[in-house]
């Protein structure tokens, strides 16, 4: 039987790498941005903060604030003509234009 090996940061070196400029302490209004319900966002992980970072796989991708849950929204996206439910801290999320 296969085991799975390692994490969710697995074979993700270079995607969860900061730029030079980037680096050092977040801000504190990226942090406790708000969303509201129906509101675009762009899925762009923070790599110094683990809580709340969805799967490596949908950074990048744009989706749609279906609801909160605790500190955290939910976002809906697309992968492969499914709709699937992303639950995401605020630092990992960007506002679409």
């Amino acid at each position: 039987m296969a085991r799975n090996k390692g994490t969710i940061r697995t074979k993700s070196r270079y995607k969860l790498k900061k730029e030079v400029r980037r680096r050092g302490k977040i801000s504190m209004s990226a942090y406790f941005q708000s969303f509201n319900i129906g509101d675009k966002v762009h899925l762009v992980a923070e790599p110094s903060i683990q809580k709340g970072m969805y799967f490596v796989r949908f950074m990048g991708r744009v989706g749609e604030i279906t609801g909160k849950s605790g500190k955290c929204y939910k976002i809906k996206i697309t992968d492969g003509g499914k709709e699937k439910t992303l639950i995401s801290h605020p630092v990992h999320l960007k506002r679409a234009k």
